[in-house]
């Protein structure tokens, strides 16, 4: 299955199905049935927008779902994976109070709670029973919401799928909530193979006990379906028997499982149908869309969304964020997720990893997706389109279609472009504060990479094309800037490939990589996009020169009690508790050296990591207040793997660098080599870089990120 075309679209499908549920039911989370008819009315469409509310936001049921599914690739994809290993990703991922879950406290959170377990060096599965969380705790919705991903890289193997299900649920909940959550991907891995919804809560059933509240409970809707005939009957039945009245906490899963049988039971496979049911219903409106639109987006594939009357895809983009302590991820999109989970689905079979184009990050190779590009600048006569074909190395592309912009000097990028297509790489302006969840990243890009695309124009175009790569990053006033790069003009029917090296943007994030489409004479026609990508060891200087709460400061993945933002010329760190990471980069850095000035005042520990990838999984160079400094490894606990005296004074600047080179690292204090050494087990190959305190206070600058040198 996994090798079939079929099986990467219909993970695509339950990917968007499972975004698209979300962002719909997001708005009104929590609302009553009442409530929502009387404010709203049958929810039939996106309603966002009457609520001034954002479309594309932060959520822990996005989040979660494709984050903790990561701890198959960090433990080598092993099928024995355990409850305490997808533990172990939970703190590597998660950064306290500010990712991810709802912080609603001990006893009222059961994910805070579990973390608060985790934190503490209780491993799951305990961390997330009821012996020790209670029952009411332990069997709120989390462990359902979180779920889907599981079922997906299980295409025709339910029982692997509740089974892996049952131990990233136990990390966090235990009972009724592991059996609703192993009905979810049991059902979901079986859609792979299996569309009819009765045979699937059939196949749900079997892999829990037959005695379980759920079952039962699943068992009585499926009656009532059968008499009553109406789904709003159906839904009255349950809020009687099985309402927020009749369990405990403030989201359990028993009300919400129900609104999902509910409604798959009554949307009989309408994806738009069973939406609207779901939502309507009210309660977890986003939770239990989710899962429901994953599920429908597995069963019928992306036809069963694409045939809706109601365009679920356009507004969506494929866009997605997943803020985690793994900051270049977070601006991410459908696409990628998807081949995400296929790769991992492969792993687990001994198969090699799929790419698309080389490898390429935006490949268009999925039928509908646009992966986050947009239009941008004077596009009221312009529209984007996935089209088959006008590739060199796949099947689609992204076509660009335009009429009659304006006249400009092809070589020179116009003040006045006429037409733009732009995708992000960075949090936009105006989306730095999201409700609830933090939105937290690290760019996508930075200076000293090469961005490589190829574009073809449409042989029946009428006139030559100019088209211009540029970049647009923050300045220190927050305000955007543009860089240009590269021109080419096509001809009807030429194919041209162009790259550019981007420059210095003097340490600020850039937040949009896109193309200036401009003639040399008034045209209409269509552009090809085959891919665009970009690779490559960043150069750049990260010092802060006097600006404060900038863009510039929400590109670090924020992981320390405190950033001291009124300091102009220093990154100050502090820690109270603990050790505190200030992340930034992307796990695809490899191959460089990290350089930093530190000033240590009243600290335990601290210095400069690279190769980070999250809070546990790092090389770190480290002074101490025992007058030593220690190359460290941590990686499941900590491992020293070098140290020698070294005296640290308070407030005294030592320069730091770490160069790693495949699994060779190398360290220098004050510009003398302090270790260098090789790495040979389970060696971290690549990562972000970090900024280090372990209980008390540090000042940093002069950061730099430099391709390393091979010797």
């Amino acid at each position: 299955m996994i090798e079939t075309k079929d099986y990467v679209e219909r993970v695509y499908a339950g990917v968007l199905g499972k975004i698209i549920g979300v962002y719909l039911g997001r708005p009104f989370e929590g609302w009553s049935y009442e409530r929502i008819m009387e404010q709203l009315g049958e929810i039939t469409t996106y309603v966002h927008d009457r609520l001034n509310l954002p479309l594309i936001v932060t959520d822990d049921d996005i989040s979660g779902t494709f984050t903790f599914i990561r701890a198959l690739a960090d433990y080598d994809y092993s099928p024995e994976l355990t409850a305490e290993q997808i533990g172990q990703s939970w703190l590597n991922y998660i950064i306290e109070k500010r990712t991810i879950l709802w912080w609603g406290g001990i006893g009222l959170s059961t994910e805070h709670t579990a973390y608060l377990r985790l934190k503490k060096g209780i491993p799951a599965p305990y961390s997330g029973s009821a012996a020790l969380n209670t029952q009411v705790v332990a069997e709120q919705i989390g462990a359902q919401i979180f779920i889907d991903g599981w079922g997906m890289i299980a295409p025709g193997e339910p029982e692997l799928a509740a089974a892996l299900a049952a131990k990233a649920g136990s990390v966090s909940h235990d009972g009724e909530a592991i059996y609703a959550a192993q009905v979810i991907a049991a059902m979901e891995a079986a859609a792979f193979k299996e569309q009819n919804i009765q045979k699937l809560l059939d196949i749900g059933l079997s892999v829990i006990p037959q005695d379980a509240l759920i079952a039962h409970m699943i068992q009585d809707i499926r009656h009532w379906y059968t008499i009553d005939q109406d789904w709003r009957k159906t839904r009255e039945r349950i809020v009687e028997t099985y309402g927020y009245t009749k369990y405990g906490g403030g989201c359990h899963v028993i009300p919400n499982h129900a609104i999902i049988i509910l409604a798959l039971l009554y949307g009989e496979n309408d994806f738009s149908r069973s939406l609207t049911i779901a939502n309507t219903s009210g309660w977890d409106t986003d939770c239990n869309s989710g899962n429901v639109g994953c599920l429908l987006g597995i069963i019928n594939g992306l036809p069963g969304i694409d045939s809706s009357s109601y365009d679920w895809r356009g507004p969506v983009a494929d866009r997605m964020y997943l803020p985690t302590a793994d900051g270049g991820r977070t601006i991410t999109d459908a696409v990628q997720e998807t081949l995400a989970l296929v790769n991992t689905a492969r792993a687990l079979k001994g198969n090699a990893a799929l790419h698309y184009k080389g490898g390429a990050r935006f490949h268009f190779e999925l039928p509908g997706s646009l992966q986050g590009f947009q239009l941008a600048g004077n596009s009221n006569n312009a529209h984007l389109e996935n089209t088959v074909g006008h590739s060199q190395s796949g099947e689609r592309s992204l076509a660009i279609h335009y009429t009659n912009p304006s006249a400009i000097n092809d070589t020179e990028l116009s003040s006045t472009s006429p037409l733009e297509v732009i995708t992000a790489t960075f949090i936009q302006p105006g989306n730095t504060q999201m409700s609830i969840y933090e939105l937290m990243a690290s760019p996508t890009l930075y200076a000293g990479q090469t961005v490589r695309l190829a574009i073809s124009a449409d042989e029946q175009n009428d006139a030559p094309v100019a088209v211009q790569l540029f970049i647009q990053h923050y300045q220190k006033d927050n305000t955007l800037a543009t860089m240009a790069g590269p021109v080419v003009t096509l001809q009807a029917g030429q194919y041209e490939q162009l790259s550019w090296k981007i420059p210095s943007t003097h340490g600020t994030p850039i937040a949009v990589v896109g193309l200036n489409i401009h003639d040399t004479q008034t045209a209409k026609g269509t552009l090809y996009l085959d891919y665009l990508t970009w690779d490559g060891t960043p150069d750049l200087e990260l010092s802060r020169s006097g600006e404060v709460n900038s863009m510039w400061e929400q590109a670090w993945v924020n992981a320390v009690d405190i950033f001291e933002r009124w300091i102009p010329h220093h990154y100050c760190i502090i820690q109270n508790e603990g050790r505190g990471l200030l992340i930034q980069g992307t796990r695809e850095w490899n191959s460089y050296r990290v350089n930093a000035t530190v000033s240590p005042h009243l600290i335990v520990k601290t210095g400069l990591a690279a190769h980070v990838q999250g809070l546990r999984r790092y090389y770190a160079l480290l002074l101490t207040d025992e007058n030593s400094v220690q190359l460290v490894k941590v990686l499941d606990g900590e491992q020293i793997l070098g140290e020698v005296p070294f005296q640290v004074e308070t407030d005294h600047a030592y320069e730091l660098s770490m160069e790693i080179i495949g699994n060779r690292i190398r360290a220098w204090i004050n510009g003398q080599l302090q270790f260098d050494l090789y790495d040979t087990q389970r060696p971290l190959t690549s990562g972000a870089i970090a900024l280090i305190i372990e209980e008390g206070r540090a000042n940093f600058n002069n950061i730099s990120i430099k391709p390393g040198e091979t010797h």
